[in-house]
């Protein structure tokens, strides 16, 4: 499916590595701190009369995180802080458009008469769809002090759980894990009962089975169990909606559509469906499905069905990581932009571009505004050859634009912005401009 899936590392190195700084020039990691072989205390040796004393240290090198530059997208409503946090750390910049809203359930009456039913009549079977449900649904009967009760109920009963979370929350609640699906997968859930009727030797309507259901439209899973013939009781316990204020999220497809964000993070099959309904309603479905397909905005999704659910939409789920994990979604992210930056000479500098960041050597690191960072972008990519300033203004503005004044404007900004490198930067009459590194 192209997607690029990021082999699991040691966390300790991993997390070394993608929450460290990337240096300007060559190469090498540049650290502070103690480490010199003389004892505390202990004076230096006095330097002889006529010896030579050692050189200043160098100066630092600039550093930079291994995402700076980048704008994050964070469409969840849940750890939406946490994973802004995760991506901050690596350099990025984080806006929070949440495309989901998860409403629980707990007071309703139908998860109550779920959980009554199965104390009253304990199931034979329990499939737990998400940690999230899990967690909820005891949390809801402890409220109704029926948590033990619960408790009772359920630990007797073959307990299936669609991936890690769910099987984790399991563990946590008191119940032992049976079966867990390989990759999360709801037709893992249903093949595992479909080959349990054939060998289990009771017909599938002797067997109760409690389905917790996801916060998706209908019952899907609990559905297909009662296809096999099963007795299934199904058990509400939040439901996903468009979000009440849905403003943020329109702004999104827009900032998608015109390219001012770098990447889109899903944690939900549902956050996709959600995100691709608000982007039909916006009239702007093949200016998204056009910046995702160019690369120029990457889709990360936190696991295969979310990655599966994207690509349905036509949307390439881009960065996958091999364990659905949070902390794994965003250094899978980290991992796969490391190669984003360029580094060049201009005007005699060593230049870094990562996104719509510039590292000079010897000068803080400056932003560039999306049409200057472009203007860069297409230069760079032909060092050294003259670009004509129609060719530009076709690539950064569209095929709708015939101002060639804009580009003027944009090169003189983007000139003043590299300071001493944006002599580099340099017009040939009558031609367009080009890169020199001289």
């Amino acid at each position: 499916m192209g997607w690029c899936t990021c082999t699991s590392f040691p966390d300790a190195w991993l997390n070394e590595i993608l929450t460290s700084t990337t240096p300007l020039g060559n190469g090498l990691e540049t650290r502070t701190g103690n480490h010199s072989d003389m004892p505390s205390g202990t004076a230096a040796a006095p330097i002889p009369d006529g010896a030579a004393k050692p050189s200043e240290p160098p100066a630092a090198e600039i550093q930079i995180g291994v995402l700076s530059g980048f704008t994050v997208a964070v469409t969840a409503d849940r750890r939406s802080e946490e994973q802004a946090e995760l991506f901050a750390r690596r350099g990025a910049t984080v806006i929070r458009t949440p495309v989901i809203r998860t409403l629980p359930l707990a007071d309703g009456p139908g998860l109550t008469r779920a959980t009554e039913s199965l104390i009253d009549n304990p199931p034979d079977v329990v499939a737990l769809s998400t940690g999230l449900g899990t967690r909820s649904w005891f949390s809801a009967a402890e409220g109704l002090d029926l948590g033990e009760a619960l408790l009772e109920a359920l630990r007797p009963a073959r307990v299936l759980a669609r991936g890690p979370k769910a099987a984790g929350a399991a563990l946590t609640a008191g119940l032992d894990v049976s079966w867990r699906t390989p990759t999360a997968r709801n037709r893992e859930m249903v093949e595992e009962l479909a080959r349990a009727a054939a060998e289990d030797g009771r017909s599938p309507s002797d067997v109760r089975v409690a389905v917790q259901l996801d916060g998706a439209p209908g019952q899907p899973l609990a559905d297909q169990i009662a296809a096999l013939g099963y007795e299934v009781v199904a058990v509400p316990v939040y439901r996903w909606e468009l979000p009440t204020n849905t403003a943020p999220a329109e702004r999104l497809v827009q900032q998608v559509a015109d390219r001012a964000v770098d990447i889109v993070t899903f944690t939900a099959a549902h956050a996709v469906a959600n995100f691709l309904t608000i982007v039909e309603a916006s009239g702007r479905m093949t200016d998204v499905i056009e910046a995702f397909a160019s690369g120029d905005v990457t889709a990360v999704c936190v696991g295969p069905v979310c990655a599966e659910r994207a690509e349905a939409g036509g949307i390439p789920a881009t960065v996958v990581p091999d364990h659905t994990r949070l902390g794994a979604m965003v250094q899978a992210c980290a991992f796969a932009f490391t190669d984003r930056a360029r580094q060049f000479l201009l005007a005699g500098q060593q230049v870094r571009m990562q996104g719509r960041l510039v590292a000079i050597s010897g000068q803080e690191p400056v932003s560039l505004s999306d049409r200057e960072r472009d203007v860069l972008q297409a230069l760079a990519r032909k060092p050294s050859a003259v670009v004509a300033k129609a060719a530009l203004l076709r690539e950064v503005w569209g095929e709708g634009e015939s101002d060639e004044h804009l580009v003027e404007v944009t090169v003189a900004r983007l000139r003043q912005r590299l300071g001493p490198a944006g002599a580099g930067v340099e017009t040939v009459v009558r031609r367009g401009y080009r890169l020199s590194p001289d």
